[in-house]
């Protein structure tokens, strides 16, 4: 069977899931240029466990090439399903090489897609160094906000635990000083929940740049951060 008659397979699973109610990852007015199946988050899985069960004896070359084909196919659903099966597999993830790893970007017009891509993906491959700082910087000179927050949120698995993170202050605070004065809302939630989560490692580092940076950060920023520095919450 061919990749392409697989990724229709996939497809077909996942419409068969689909509800058209459903507002994505409980985010009302979702809006994507993708098609979009509407598939709820544990529908998704479901079709993921399938999958990985089907096709457990491939190859990484296989699922990289499957998983680039999904993301191709310009549905939401299977773009984001491809993320989770690369995510699942960590013989499949580091595989990656750099041509790969972009490829696997394809359309990111929505929040959803975008932090999926840079905790799945660029962010474990900027830490493990597939990625360079480079690219990062190209990134956050688009004059499209969603490619900039790629960049922002691709700090997140360099201080993340849960996504493999220990720590980087040198490289997070590289990126959140280039987008200090952006006040595209995307990239504002962005900056905060980079320091927000570099602070769980180098507290005093954050402390620091909020004061030095106070007077072009959006005030968002500020109360978020200061929060977190002073409470450990986002929220009061």
């Amino acid at each position: 069977m061919t990749t392409s008659e697989l990724a229709e397979l996939i497809y077909n699973d996942l419409a068969e899931v689909s509800a058209a109610k459903h507002n994505t990852l409980g985010v009302p007015g979702f809006k994507t240029e993708m098609e979009h199946l509407r598939v709820a988050a544990a529908q998704l899985r479901e079709v993921e466990d399938k999958w990985m069960g089907i096709l457990h004896d491939f190859s990484a070359e296989q699922w990289i090439e499957l998983c680039i084909h999904l993301v191709h196919t310009n549905v939401f659903e299977c773009q984001l399903l491809a993320y989770e099966l690369i995510w699942k597999n960590k013989k499949v993830l580091s595989h990656l090489n750099y041509e790969q790893i972009l490829e696997l970007g394809g359309v990111l017009d929505n929040w959803a897609s975008v932090d999926a891509y840079c905790l799945m993906v660029t962010g474990w491959h900027w830490r493990e160094g597939t990625l360079p700082d480079q690219q990062i910087l190209k990134w956050l000179k688009s004059k499209n906000h969603w490619i900039r927050r790629v960049a922002v949120v691709s700090t997140v698995p360099l201080n993340l635990k849960s996504r493999g993170g220990k720590g980087d202050t040198k490289r997070t605070l590289m990126v959140c000083e280039k987008v200090v004065s952006d006040r595209n809302d995307k990239i504002v939630k962005a900056l905060s929940w980079a320091l927000r989560e570099l602070s769980k490692t180098d507290k005093p580092a954050v402390g620091k740049f909020i004061e030095k940076y106070r007077k072009s950060l959006h005030p968002r920023v500020i109360r978020e951060v200061t929060l977190k520095l002073t409470t450990g919450r986002k929220n009061g």
